[in-house]
């Protein structure tokens, strides 16, 4: 395990010191945990958090906390329903005169795996009702989001993820944003990963390059909620 740890750290740095920069002057990064926990046959809970940042350590930009109750359907097919907070501070010098703000949100969304020869896909859609506090001034907006996904196994332990993003506004202007993102993945354990990669997100007028490092942590609970014989 350490010697799959400090492979990872040493990628970490090699994307630091030669991703370009387009957009702002600072490489950014998001710090992310991600969960899927079985609690019975059909259902298992998800859990989420992300910490991002202008830069790679410093100059907060973001609290992203999610969570959600998924139904599966069969293997392939996941339906989901859940709730996020997402606390949002404007102030980096590049954003002067944009105002923090404080968002929740809830999304449903749907999920279908298939697998091509090695490659495994996944396709999420999501639906999204926001509900943003500015402090002075509320607002409510509508967004749809797809996500094509790509992932595929190197050896046992290595494994390669890439997906692309679009995000629809359902009011205004209908384009929000695209990410597109690269990452290199090391299995630890049969239920936890970790993912080291590079994420380019586009807006109408703007592109931001961040770092993205996440850990996958995924114990079935079952478990903990079978009755006891007495």
């Amino acid at each position: 395990m350490i010697k799959k740890l400090a492979t990872l750290f040493i990628l970490f740095g090699l994307l630091t010191a030669n991703a370009q920069q387009p957009g702002e002057d600072e490489m950014g990064a998001w710090y992310m945990y991600f969960g899927t926990n079985k609690v019975s046959e059909r259902f298992s809970i998800h859990t989420e958090a992300q910490f991002r940042f202008y830069e790679s350590t410093s100059n907060f930009n973001q609290m992203l906390l999610r969570t959600g109750l998924n139904y599966h359907i069969n293997p392939n097919a996941i339906a989901t329903a859940g709730y996020g907070y997402i606390d949002t501070d404007n102030t980096y010098f590049e954003l002067e005169g944009e105002i923090n703000s404080k968002e929740h949100r809830i999304f449903e969304q749907f999920i279908l795996k298939n697998k091509v020869w090695e490659f495994l896909f996944e396709h999420r859609y999501r639906l999204e009702q926001r509900f943003l506090d500015f402090g002075e001034t509320t607002e409510t907006q509508h967004r749809a989001r797809y996500r094509i996904q790509m992932t595929l196994p190197l050896t046992n332990t290595f494994f390669l993820n890439f997906y692309d993003e679009l995000f629809i506004n359902l009011q205004d202007d209908l384009f929000g944003q695209n990410r597109l993102y690269g990452a290199v993945g090391i299995h630890i354990s049969e239920n936890s990963s970790v993912q080291l990669g590079y994420l380019r997100n586009q807006f109408a007028n703007a592109v931001y390059n961040r770092l993205q490092f996440g850990v996958f942590y995924n114990p079935d609970l079952r478990g903990l909620f079978k009755k006891k014989k007495p």
